[in-house]
């Protein structure tokens, strides 16, 4: 190429490149966004964590989708799995076998695919415990606090639909038990139960509603409110560790380009790199061991993905009662499923207002960051939620845990219902004296600062 053709190519795109800026104005909010300061510290990067894992979830489940068959006809099994040849199985767990076993990189696809949804929920997870005990949630991020749990819970949805698409043994019992928890809700249960799942359980429908939910509408929420909860973060900027040249006025950190930039972008790497690890060489969720789903057996034992086990561990503590109030009988499985979760998370949702008006009774606005030992009343309230919910998590394996220890299931759960009354307000009063001998200290001073807002 002559560098007189050289020259004329380039006078085109520099004309195109103004012919866009001068409609768009991109450059000159370009040049403010690629300054915008970032917090320098990793454990801002943990949200970065859960959007990587939401962005490889979408990308494998494109590819399954492309393989999974949402249909519960019956087939005969002709695959190259043996024990599973000849028997009559659905057409949608005939579609993940011949994914697991006949089309090329089906089985890594669905394995990565499994991992990313437990780091996504993970991340999340460890995301809103580090917002929670540095205060990052108080006045003016309510409305991000508010959209991280709304996130979290579609979270569970999309795993808890994903889990009971293949349609085998062990997630059929889980759907089971979803639908009974939902078929408690007086009135309305049944209704919500017909409409959601197409019928009775288990109905013809239910597979195409699941998949429906799985891969359109809650992917569809997530990428919503991912991209709002990141507008709002942008508008109102980052909170920051108060050390240095930070204060309430002003945000301290890298550029966005290049240091942020090139920090994200080797997370990224770093978390693919991760979840193909994973899915290459750990196995998870090997459906045709657990065989297909059969509406008169129980898979045993039945232990759900991890970010649903503090919910099994409710059901199985919570005792056998059943009463009835002006003629409508209240199911046993509905405090434990509907009422304790609903309580639980309303709590969460809360909480801004709740410390704002009844602990710290600060109604000021926040953009540095607290240490827990700081808030020693929300550290251990933290400390003592945290327990609860491990107590209760454990309790979703009782008949493991027997079984593995040799003891009565009825014995190691009387233990468990009492560590529930017990642990949790001692580990709050322990994590309370803790912060309290602490004390509140003086901030460490960082004086590496690189950009300034």
């Amino acid at each position: 190429m002559s560098t007189e053709q050289s020259d004329v190519r380039r006078t085109r795109g520099d004309d195109l490149a103004r012919w866009v800026d001068n409609r768009l104005r991109l450059a000159e909010g370009s040049r403010q966004y690629l300054r915008k300061a970032f917090p320098a510290h990793w454990t801002f990067l943990i949200g970065e964590v859960a959007l990587f894992s939401l962005v490889v979830l979408l990308f494998t489940g494109i590819f399954l989708a492309l393989f999974y068959t949402p249909d519960t006809t019956t087939v005969v099994y002709d695959g190259p799995y043996v024990p599973l040849q000849g028997r009559e199985i659905t057409a949608a767990y005939d579609s993940v076998l011949r994914l697991s076993f006949e089309v090329r990189a089906g089985l890594v696809m669905r394995q990565i695919h499994h991992w990313a949804a437990l780091i996504f929920v993970v991340a999340i997870v460890v995301h809103m415990l580090r917002v929670f005990f540095t205060g990052a949630f108080r006045r003016p991020r309510e409305i991000n606090w508010v959209i991280g749990v709304v996130l979290l819970l579609m979270a569970f949805g999309a795993g808890f639909t994903g889990y009971s698409l293949p349609d085998d043994l062990l997630s059929g019992t889980g759907l089971r038990i979803g639908y009974s928890a939902l078929l408690s809700v007086p009135f309305v249960g049944p209704l919500i139960g017909f409409i959601g799942l197409g019928g009775e359980y288990p109905g013809a429908d239910v597979l195409g509603r699941l998949h429906l939910m799985h891969v359109l509408l809650i992917p569809g929420g997530l990428v919503a409110l991912v991209g709002l909860h990141l507008a709002i973060l942008v508008r109102q900027k980052h909170t920051q560790k108060p050390e240095g040249p930070a204060r309430n006025d002003n945000v301290v950190g890298e550029p966005l380009f290049p240091n942020q930039s090139l920090t994200s972008l080797s997370l990224f790497a770093f978390v693919i790199a991760v979840l193909c690890l994973f899915g290459g060489l750990f196995e998870i969720n090997p459906v045709w061991l657990y065989g297909p789903y059969e509406s008169f057996e129980v898979f045993a034992p039945a232990q759900p993905d991890w970010y649903m086990g503090w919910l099994e561990g409710l059901m199985r503590l919570w005792p056998n009662w059943e009463f009835t109030i002006f003629g409508v009988t209240i199911a046993a499985v509905f405090i434990p499923g509907i009422v304790l979760p609903g309580m639980m998370f309303g709590v969460v949702f809360a909480w801004p207002w709740i410390e704002q008006k009844w602990i710290t009774k600060d109604p000021r606005e926040h953009h540095l960051l607290q240490r827990p030992r700081d808030v020693p009343v929300r550290t251990a309230i933290g400390f003592a939620g945290l327990t609860l919910l491990l107590v209760i998590f454990v309790a979703g394996s009782n008949d493991v845990i027997a079984a593995d220890t040799r003891t009565g299931v009825h014995t190691v759960t009387t233990l468990l219902r009492i560590a529930v009354f017990v642990l949790p307000p001692l580990a709050g009063w322990v994590a309370y004296r803790v912060a309290v001998s602490l004390g509140t200290g003086t901030p460490a001073v960082q004086d590496d600062a690189v950009a300034t807002d």
